[in-house]
């Protein structure tokens, strides 16, 4: 075994463990926040970091540090991958959680992020059970695709994907802005650690202080 590795790893998943829950990611109510509308901080901090990635990955490339046998793709399912999307959906929207944030839930104490991850276990226990039945192999084998990546689907350069994918960022976070000033606003750590939704804070703190100014007049008069 190979432990500097394993606590490399160990390191950088607690550290990132530590940054979800200092943003309030813990807590389902930022996932089911975002797919409400009301709060786009998980597309904003998800997408940047798939940009961030994405543009690591192919600079790395264009100096060859992986050689050919660096990245292994996985061959490309359509229908198969489009109910799996729509039912991972769900299921964020449902529980609040992708895998990752219920291991921090769970971390941090919530008993909802235990039940979810229990339903996962479960989940992907059921699925492999039902994996060699004809129907799901129908599923998952219908439509294969040849190209693996966007690129190679597109005959364009990785970079003309890069271009793309940041103007979808610009524009998400120009909806995202617009969308959550209608609304109540973004959920802060405070808010989802005090059990309020976006501005409660605010709103209380106005009232009380309407209140203290109302009582320093009835003192002086």
């Amino acid at each position: 075994m190979d432990y500097g590795t394993a606590g490399t790893a160990l390191a950088t998943g607690l550290l990132f463990g530590f940054v979800l829950e200092q943003a309030g990611f813990g807590s389902p109510c930022k996932l089911t926040a975002q797919f409400r509308l009301t709060d786009w901080s998980v597309f904003k901090v998800m997408f940047t970091a798939i940009i961030v990635a994405a543009i690591g990955i192919l600079l790395l490339q264009m100096n060859n540090t992986f050689d050919s046998q660096g990245f292994y793709v996985a061959e490309m399912y359509l229908w198969g991958t489009v109910l799996g999307a729509a039912l991972i959906g769900a299921g964020f929207a449902i529980g609040g959680y992708c895998p990752g944030t219920s291991v921090v839930g769970l971390g941090s104490g919530r008993i909802d992020g235990l039940v979810f991850m229990l339903g996962m276990v479960m989940g992907v226990w059921v699925f492999a059970m039902v994996y060699d039945s004809a129907f799901i192999q129908t599923i998952v084998n219908a439509t294969p695709m040849e190209a693996r990546t966007v690129t190679e689907w597109l005959g364009v350069s990785p970079w003309l994907v890069v271009i793309a994918m940041l103007l979808m960022l610009a524009g998400g976070f120009l909806v995202g802005r617009a969308l959550e000033q209608r609304s109540h606003g973004v959920y802060s750590a405070e808010d989802i650690t005090e059990g309020r939704d976006p501005g409660e804070g605010d709103d209380l703190g106005r009232d009380l202080g309407r209140e203290a100014s109302a009582a320093r007049r009835g003192e002086a008069d």
